[in-house]
């Protein structure tokens, strides 16, 4: 069994060098985001992952009031080379943006020639700095030539997208050896940040299932602020069970994928990705029930 483990995620990260893979965002990256709502998620790196190992988790308070908390972590693949950041969403988040609160996406925070949103940029910060930066920067010097994987979902989809853009402009990784996979991000900054980011060549793909309601907030047209989605979407209009369909729209912030149709739209699809619901399904380790 850990043979054959180990010979799938061999193909699935030959596959990471050809476009957006359907298998590594299902087996690798999905599960890790659900890893990333569990206090141990060394079970489903040892589930998940053969020869992984976790380097850090960092949980710290991410809002004003301290009620909730934001995590990451690191995990490392010597044999196959591959360094992983994992960023969490969290339950408060999701009412926060379903509720509408002016108080994630006010006037965005100067970064990296545009602007992002306060609430995103605090929540990176206060992980990255917490001890992330340091876990991460040593695994690095230590292995210079790994890949650098970066993913998220929900809040952790948008930390996510900060944190690769702080890795690739401030030279830690070559933008070249990093891959982007988000989850129901959410739009993370303005049209000036989604330009600058794009320009840093990051290779990165926003995940979208079908009705999900968080990619879609702040709405585009009537923001006052001009948040807008970085390129490119993969846009799942189903189930996202094994095999199914899914569209690639390049651009920024595209019509033609989830944003054609915005009736009906969902939190329900928001924690169900690839058949796979969290944070039920990092909790008991990325075993299903």
């Amino acid at each position: 069994m850990q043979l054959f483990k180990a010979c799938v995620l061999v193909a699935l990260i030959v596959s990471a060098s050809a476009g957006y893979s359907d298998s590594l965002a299902r087996d690798i990256f999905w599960p890790m985001c659900a890893a990333s709502y569990s206090h141990h998620p060394e079970n489903c790196i040892a589930n998940k992952l053969t020869n992984s190992k976790l380097v850090k988790q960092v949980t710290v308070p991410c809002d004003a009031d301290k009620n909730d908390n934001c995590s990451g972590f690191i995990a490392v693949d010597n044999k196959e080379e591959v360094i992983l950041i994992i960023f969490r969403g969290t339950e408060g988040f999701t009412q926060l943006l379903t509720e509408g609160s002016s108080e994630v996406f006010s006037a965005p925070a100067q970064f990296l020639g545009g602007g992002v949103s306060p609430y995103f940029l605090n929540a990176f910060n206060q992980v990255w700095f917490g001890g992330l930066k340091d876990a991460f920067l040593t695994v690095r010097n230590t292995n210079p030539t790994f890949k650098v994987w970066v993913t998220g979902h929900s809040l952790g989809g948008s930390m996510a997208n900060i944190a690769a853009a702080t890795i690739a402009s401030n030279g830690y990784a070559a933008s070249s050896n990093m891959l982007l996979v988000t989850m129901g991000e959410p739009r993370t900054g303005n049209a000036a940040f989604a330009k600058a980011y794009d320009a840093l060549n990051v290779e990165s793909y926003r995940v979208t299932h079908k009705h999900d309601i968080v990619p879609h907030i702040p709405p585009k047209h009537v923001n006052p602020y001009g948040y807008e989605h970085h390129k490119s979407e993969v846009f799942y209009d189903n189930d996202m069970s094994s095999g199914s369909a899914y569209k690639i729209c390049s651009g920024d912030d595209s019509n033609k994928c989830s944003s054609a149709s915005l009736l009906d739209v969902s939190v329900t699809d928001h924690f169900d990705y690839f058949n796979i619901v969290v944070p039920d399904y990092g909790v008991a380790g990325c075993i299903s029930k």
